[in-house]
């Protein structure tokens, strides 16, 4: 049963897993399927030791059903290429055909987790015009304009 938030639990999670493991891929997961509330930056790990899967808490509301099926696919596709022993790493051409066959997601959703830093410094191409804006300072000596070569000069920091 859902939470208060309308998220689900780790229990409904695992059902989930199970259920898209055998609608799509014909074969049963029989391993765990977690919740992570750390994960910021992924959507899900597959774990090769163990075999249990991940799932980025953030993802379990009821909004992003349709983003947490893709993800589930995708783990799924690393689970049962391993446990197959083919080829369940993102490059591998195994891995991309049954992902695009069951309809996974190739990358985790943007769904504003990742923190938007603001750039506090601009550089300006002496010979372009060309500006950098730039969230760390840059050794003006060491590095040069990426369109025309030029010395770069800090305006603001």
């Amino acid at each position: 049963m859902p939470n208060s938030s309308g998220e689900l639990t780790e229990s409904e999670l695992q059902e989930l897993v199970e259920h898209v493991s055998l609608s799509f891929f014909d074969r049963p997961f029989l391993h765990q399927a977690k919740i992570n509330r750390r994960m910021t930056t992924t959507g899900g790990r597959y774990h090769l030791t163990d075999h249990h899967l991940e799932i980025n808490a953030h993802f379990l509301q009821p909004q992003y059903h349709d983003e947490l099926v893709g993800i589930i696919k995708h783990e799924l596709t690393h689970y049962h290429l391993h446990l197959q022993n083919r080829g369940y790493r993102h490059r591998d051409t195994d891995f991309k055909l049954l992902l695009k066959k069951v309809g996974g997601s190739r990358y985790a959703p943007d769904i504003g987790l990742r923190k938007k830093q603001n750039p506090k410094f601009v550089y300006k191409c002496q010979h372009c015009g060309q500006k950098f804006k730039r969230v760390r300072r840059i050794n003006v000596r060491r590095y040069a304009c990426g369109k025309c070569g030029g010395p770069l000069r800090l305006l603001k920091s």
